[in-house]
């Protein structure tokens, strides 16, 4: 069947779609038109606009858009989804916000406290694989798919965890917990091994876990969360009883290659991060190694004048 059965507000989320207009209309409003009103601004970057963008416009694709309702019905959908989110729109918005707007933020002493301590890379790095192993046992996505406060609660907190995985990494803030040259891509590697265990069990298991993609009840029931009351009552009558219904692929396939979409996307972001670290590296080690020989000149020099 057609995902358009499941009618526009399903598909396209037009209040969520609102909701990010809203965000970059402030965005714009607090770095452009507001900006002199506070203390120590400093003018908004195209680097930096370009990335807040980027952040939203992924966040709503994999949120907002007809992505997100094939989520609910395709578990490999859910995990590109997951590490798209967790790892390209998280990063993006610490990048795109501009550091005076980051230490308006850390004014704030319980947050400034709460950032200090999360973002400390060993505990980061810990949290992130916690909470992201947790959210992808059986038992707490199910649970988590069938009740929209703790989907919004564990959705909201995971992408908190993957803002203070990504902070020691790309924020450039003095004082703040920050990694420097080849720390960061050891810290990079150890965090695509501490989640691979959670995504090695999802792909060699050899039966369905999740039952809200394997279970016709289960499944209409999470589906719920994404599809109004109204639209789903309609539906009723068409003899709608689970996602094998949109698919030809069978449930354990598609639970295995979530998993696989899960790690590959994963392993080429994150080489695409360890190659601009490793230049950026690189590039510093050269202009400090050119400094050092231009101050080994200029003292033989006066050396030599002076003998």
């Amino acid at each position: 069947m057609p995902l358009s059965i499941f009618g526009f507000r399903a598909l396209w989320s037009p209040y969520f779609l609102l909701s990010i207009v809203l965000l970059c209309v402030l965005y714009f409003l607090f770095t452009m038109k507001w900006r002199h009103r506070f203390v120590g601004s400093e003018p908004v970057t195209r680097k930096q606009i370009s990335y807040f963008i980027a952040s939203m416009i992924v966040l709503y694709i994999v949120k907002g858009s007809p992505v997100d309702l094939l989520g609910h019905i395709l578990f490999s959908v859910h995990m590109a989804q997951m590490a798209i989110l967790l790892l390209m729109s998280a990063p993006f918005l610490i990048i795109g916000i501009p550091n005076w707007m980051w230490r308006k933020v850390l004014d704030i002493s319980i947050l400034n406290w709460i950032i200090r301590l999360f973002t400390k890379p060993v505990i980061s790095l810990l949290v992130f694989a916690l909470m992201f192993s947790m959210y992808h046992h059986p038992f707490v996505l199910d649970q988590v798919k069938l009740n929209i406060v703790l989907h919004a609660f564990f959705t909201i907190t995971l992408f908190i965890s993957a803002l203070f995985l990504w902070w020691p990494i790309v924020n450039t803030l003095e004082g703040q917990p920050r990694l420097h040259g080849l720390k960061k891509i050891g810290y990079v590697i150890l965090s695509a091994i501490l989640i691979t265990p959670a995504c090695s069990l999802i792909i060699f298991v050899d039966v369905p876990v999740y039952e809200t993609y394997s279970s016709g009840e289960a499944w209409l029931k999470a589906m719920a969360l994404c599809v109004p009351a109204s639209t789903l009552s309609g539906l009723s009558g068409l003899g709608i009883s689970g996602p094998e219904l949109f698919t030809n692929m069978p449930t354990l396939y598609d639970q295995q290659l979530g998993g696989i979409l899960m790690k590959v996307i994963q392993e080429v972001i994150y080489v695409v991060v360890i190659g601009k670290i490793f230049i950026a590296w690189y590039r510093h080690e050269r202009e400090n190694a050119d400094e050092i020989t231009k101050r080994d000149l200029l003292e033989r020099q006066k050396l030599t004048m002076h003998g």
